[in-house]
């Protein structure tokens, strides 16, 4: 009848046999070397309390020692058996389900949030026709003009699809500035008087309600967007540009200014006047 060993005792020689030293495996598993030797030692009373079978299965599993095959020994262990730690096989297949289960999960939710390339293609050809439109000013089309259009599978929103936002709401309609450098800017309607400077990358988006003014002190670097429409006032950089719209939108374009008639200069009474140049006397 052979000796049942202890699990301490076969920690030991799995350690020996492997040539490990006691300070080795203590730096391996980020351990202190009296935690080690009370394991050897089964001294289970200078660890802490219910770390015992955490222990021996970390050093078990770094020492290749299967603890299924010494489960007597195993049982005499203290500790409560219902909150020891789970088996290492069981935790590894936990984790590779897991991590399958994350991936799925992120792989749907970047199909839901990223349009494929048929929804980019519609949405930039609802860009496209959006600025192909006149910059004048156009008044909002009513019930009766939406009623009567073709519906198509466009007018209607796509599962991931990021829409553009609407032109015209009940909030007023919309606003935005993107700027290409630093611009302030100051925009006034009724009820409404707001100054920022722009940054890169950072566009401006808000809702007018009423008549309004825009005021752009560096205008060659800042594009306006009224109502889904561009506003090409035409400035360069440095320049500064006042842009007057209507509650509708409409982009109210400064009258050219009138050629003025030409003046006559003006003579002085006083001034010698110079003689007539005639033909010569004889």
């Amino acid at each position: 009848m052979t000796e049942r060993k202890s699990l301490g005792t076969l920690l030991r020689q799995a350690r020996e046999a492997k040539g490990l030293s006691l300070e080795r495996l203590a730096r391996d598993l980020n351990l202190q070397e009296s935690v080690l030797r009370s394991l050897e030692a089964d001294v289970y009373e200078q660890l802490p309390l219910g770390g015992e079978r955490p222990l021996v299965r970390q050093v078990a599993e770094r020492l290749e020692v299967d603890l299924a095959e010494h489960q007597e020994a195993w049982e005499c262990l203290p500790g409560s058996m219902s909150e020891e730690s789970p088996d290492p096989r069981q935790e590894r297949l936990e984790r590779i389900v897991m991590s399958v289960l994350s991936a799925g999960s992120l792989g749907l939710l970047a199909w839901l949030v990223v349009p494929g390339p048929n929804l980019k293609r519609g949405a930039v050809d609802k860009t496209q026709e959006q600025h192909s439109m006149p910059h004048a000013g156009l008044p909002p089309a009513t019930n009766s003009d939406l009623a009567s259009r073709r519906l198509t599978s466009r007018d209607f929103p796509v599962l991931g699809e990021v829409l553009p936002e609407v032109p015209f709401t009940e909030d007023g309609l919309l606003v935005i500035f993107r700027a290409q450098d630093a611009s302030p800017v100051h925009i006034m309607a009724e009820g409404l008087d707001e100054k920022r400077t722009l940054q890169v990358s950072e566009p401006w988006v808000l809702r007018v309600k009423g008549a309004f003014t825009i005021n752009l002190d560096n205008a060659g670097v800042v594009s306006v967007e009224v109502a889904g429409r561009n506003i090409r006032h035409g400035q360069s950089v440095g320049e500064t540009w006042v842009g007057r719209f209507t509650a509708e939108g409409q982009w109210i374009r400064p009258k050219p200014p009138v050629d003025a008639p030409p003046t006559m200069p003006e003579v002085d009474p006083e001034a010698p006047t110079a003689p007539a140049v005639g033909p010569p006397t004889k």
